[in-house]
Formats: C-alpha cells, sequence, structure tokens
C-alpha cells in the first residue's frame, strides 16, 4: 500500500488535496479527525489530558475551545498537549492501517498538520507540503471554527514556517484557491509515484 502523507499549516487546504487524492482511489486518514474521535473514545488520553490542563475542563468534560486559545499562546502547552496526543494518534492511525492493508487498499493518505513532529512521516512512502498565503488561511481558519482573527492568526503563528514543509517534503503543492490548478498538481504527483516520472513526460 502506497502511504502519501500530506502535511501543511492550520487553513492550507490539506483537505482539500486529500480529497483530490481519494479521487484516484485512495483512502484517507485525517490524523485531526482520529484526535477528535479519540477525545471521545479514549480514556488513557483523556485522563493525562485532564491531568495537564485541568483550567480547560468543565465537569470533567475537556473544553476544547478553551484548551486551543491556551495551546496557541505557550509554546510549552502546545508541546505538551502534542506530546500526549501523537502517541495515541499514532496507534489509532497503525490500526486503521493494519485494517485497510487487509483490505488490499492501494493507496493510502494520511492527513496531518503534525506529520513530522509526531513521526507519522516515517511510515510514508511520500510526503506532500501544502502552503497557501497567510491572509487566505486566515480566512478558512475563520469561517471553519468560527473564531476571530486574531485566534486565527495565534493559530498560524504557533505552527512552522512554510520553509519547514519545503525543507523536509517530496512534493509541495500551493493552494491559493486555484482549484483547477490544484487538482492538475494531484494528478501530476500521483502519476509520478504511481507510474514513474518516464510516463509523466510522456
Amino acid at each position: 500500500m502506497l502511504t502519501i502523507g500530506i502535511t501543511g499549516g492550520s487553513g492550507c487546504g490539506k483537505s482539500t488535496v486529500s480529497e483530490l487524492f481519494c479521487k484516484h482511489g485512495a483512502h484517507a486518514i485525517d490524523a485531526d479527525s482520529v484526535y477528535h474521535k479519540l477525545l471521545n473514545e479514549s480514556p488513557d488520553m483523556m485522563r493525562e489530558l485532564r491531568a495537564r490542563f485541568p483550567e480547560a475542563c468543565e465537569k470533567g468534560k475537556l473544553n476544547r475551545r478553551t484548551l486551543a486559545s491556551i495551546v496557541f499562546s505557550d509554546v510549552e502547552a502546545l508541546t505538551d498537549l502534542n506530546r500526549i496526543a501523537h502517541k495515541f494518534v499514532i496507534e489509532e492511525t497503525e490500526r486503521e492501517m493494519a485494517r485497510l492493508y487487509e483490505q488490499n487498499a492501494a493507496y493510502l493518505c494520511i492527513d496531518a498538520i503534525a506529520l513530522f513532529e509526531s513521526g507519522l512521516s516515517e511510515i510514508c512512502d511520500v510526503t506532500i507540503g501544502v502552503t497557501a498565503p497567510r491572509k487566505l488561511r486566515c480566512e478558512r481558519i475563520i469561517s471553519r471554527d468560527g473564531i476571530d482573527s486574531m485566534a486565527a492568526s495565534a493559530r498560524i503563528n504557533a505552527q512552522p514556517e512554510d520553509s519547514f514543509y519545503t525543507e523536509r517534503c517530496d512534493y509541495m503543492i500551493e493552494n491559493s484557491g486555484d482549484m483547477e490548478a490544484v487538482e492538475n498538481e494531484v494528478n501530476r504527483i500521483f502519476n509520478i509515484i504511481t507510474k514513474g516520472p518516464e510516463k509523466d513526460n510522456e
């Protein structure tokens, strides 16, 4: 199973790129969705989060918006959140990959904002970074998450610069809103990684 890691900062459009690969028959695992699922289903992860972030808990439940306001304004807190969450997300991702292997899936996309930081990149055959202009990222985050521009900017500021991804990824995609251009680039990369560059140039 060819495993494609897709990464980039919030609001860059990683999910869009992942969905385009799915048009080629790829299965997709969204690490953020896995994390949110575990918030409801993993008592072990929740126990660790409550112990580290008691101020984000209300009546024993984690308030995700409060947690976000804490970690995106405190580097140490964000590091601790990642340390706790990544190990559980990796375990669940590997379980899902095992299920896909049993189904003889040919391609898999792992959509993960912390692909490299978590270690998920180590189980990927190819890595793709997605970037977008900061203003557009802010607009997307505000629309998607219902937060204000200050909170959206804080989230972006807490994440790596584009150079972090260009230095580590095998391929880069600029997602500035031109869907045709993004789809063409996804098609080009898919053709290379599945058939080889010599076929891409024919």
